[in-house]
């Protein structure tokens, strides 16, 4: 019997769909290949980076002062470095939109405009900073516009090597590998 027609013929769109997919199922028997990735981080990506240096970066999103202690984290991985002062970016520019918002919103006529756009900077910050906190505690690479590209290019980060931007160099920090080299 149907649940959404009550009847035994079938002569609901649900039924005649059902009817269809079973028979391309059978026609069709099991399709070939295999299942891909689970898209789950393996072990051996996050291995490099320490638990708590990972956390203490991923807080600095919602908590700009752990980005600061992120800075003078021990291990010195170029991953948590670079989230921190994502971090710090982030934060200072969503600050400062705040304070933006509220000085135009401060002037008569012109800042009408900026007053509805005032109660959604808080939740906006507080929502994003959240999604990159995860991102980065899960060893993703968080792209924030303008601050991403800017910390890039004060240090030296798109040119090191896949493996030392990923922050995982087995275990070893970009300064270390340096050394090794020379």
């Amino acid at each position: 019997m149907c649940a959404t027609c009550r009847t035994e013929a079938g002569d609901c769109p649900s039924c005649r769909l059902a009817a269809r997919i079973d028979a391309a199922a059978t026609a069709h028997g099991r399709l070939a290949g295999r299942v891909g990735p689970s898209g789950g981080i393996p072990a051996a990506t996050l291995s490099g980076v320490p638990t708590e240096s990972r956390a203490l970066a991923a807080l600095g999103y919602p908590f700009w002062p752990l980005a600061l202690l992120a800075l003078f984290e021990p291990s010195r991985s170029p991953f948590v470095r670079r989230n921190a002062w994502q971090a710090l970016g982030f934060n200072a520019g969503m600050y400062g939109l705040g304070w933006l918002f509220w000085t135009i919103a401060g002037i008569p006529f012109i800042g009408l405009g900026a007053w509805p756009l005032l109660p959604f900077v808080v939740p906006v910050t507080i929502v994003a900073s959240v999604v990159y906190a995860f991102k980065t505690w899960h060893g993703d690479d968080v792209h924030i516009p303008f601050i991403s590209d800017f910390v890039d290019q004060r240090s030296n980060w798109a040119a090191r090597p896949k493996a030392d931007r990923e922050g995982f160099a087995a275990g070893e920090s970009t300064q270390r590998a340096a050394t090794s080299r020379r």
